[in-house]
């Protein structure tokens, strides 16, 4: 992850931040909102990434199975509407989060 000198990205410091939020920040239900639909507009790109990639592999592959996990996984949890809640919010940057682990895991080899 990060930009080509390791730096984290916007969007990784927006999930940082939010993981790292109180029970309750005092935030109003449109800003969690917008938050989710940042986090869930980047999530759906990570994840036509992470699925050009795995295509690419041998249907046999090991990784290209567990990128499908993920991938089945956020095609789930990015389906449902967004709520304005604390819960919904962080549960998108998880999403993000997991979808950059398994992206990164299948571009380790061409770096």
């Amino acid at each position: 992850m990060g930009d080509q000198l390791g730096r984290p990205t916007a969007y990784e410091s927006l999930v940082a931040i939010v993981l790292a939020w109180p029970d309750e920040p005092a935030l109003h239900e449109r800003d969690y909102v917008q938050i989710a639909l940042q986090l869930t507009g980047h999530a759906r790109a990570v994840a036509a990434d992470l699925q050009q990639h795995a295509v690419r592999l041998p249907k046999d592959s090991g990784r290209r199975a567990l990128a499908e996990v993920v991938l089945g996984e956020a095609d789930r949890r990015l389906t449902p509407p967004l709520q304005g809640t604390v819960r919904c919010t962080q549960n998108g940057a998880r999403m993000v989060r997991a979808l950059y682990e398994r992206l990164d895991r299948l571009t380790d080899h061409i770096r």
